[in-house]
C-alpha cells in the first residue's frame, strides 16, 4: 500500500465518496499518480473538513479584490480554476453570473456545486462585488 503521493500522506486524502454518488474519478486519478510520481494529486488534500473551512471562507468574502485573493488560492493550493463571469445573456439576478470550478480529475461533485452555490450566496449578500464582476468584464463601461 502507498504511503504517500508526491509528498502528500494518504491519510491526509479525501475519503472517496460513496460508489455511483460521485464522478470525480479519484481512482484514476490515484493510479496515475503511483505510476508518475509528478502527477498533481492537490485537489485530493481537500478534506471534507478543509471544505467546509473553504465555504466558510467564502462566505467571509467582503470585496471584488477579496474573492480574486480566494481564487487565486484555489489555484495555487489545489489546482483548481475558478470562473466567474456574466452570463452571456443579460444579468438580472446573481444567477446571472456563470460561476464554475474547472473539471479535473478528483474535484468531488459535491465540491464543484457547494463552491459556486457559495459565491453566489455572497453576491447577494454584497451587491458591490457582483458589480464589480460586472465592470470588470467592462459591462458597466468600467475598466
Amino acid at each position: 500500500m502507498l504511503q504517500s503521493l508526491s509528498g502528500i500522506p494518504v491519510h491526509s486524502l479525501r475519503k472517496e465518496c460513496p460508489p455511483g454518488a460521485c464522478v470525480c474519478d479519484r481512482e484514476s486519478l490515484l493510479d496515475s499518480a503511483a505510476a508518475d510520481p509528478d502527477t498533481d494529486v492537490r485537489i485530493l488534500t481537500l478534506t471534507q473538513e478543509q471544505e467546509r473551512r473553504l465555504l466558510e471562507r467564502i462566505g467571509r468574502v467582503s470585496s471584488y479584490d477579496d474573492l480574486q485573493h480566494v481564487a487565486g488560492l484555489l489555484y495555487k493550493q489545489l489546482g483548481v480554476v475558478l470562473r466567474i463571469a456574466p452570463s452571456p445573456r443579460e444579468v438580472r439576478t446573481v444567477r446571472g453570473f456563470l460561476i464554475l470550478l474547472e473539471e479535473r480529475p478528483g474535484l468531488c461533485k459535491k465540491t464543484r456545486q457547494a463552491v459556486p452555490a457559495a459565491i453566489r450566496k455572497c453576491l447577494e449578500s454584497n451587491p458591490d462585488i457582483a458589480f464589480a464582476i460586472l465592470n470588470a468584464h467592462d459591462l458597466l463601461g468600467g475598466a
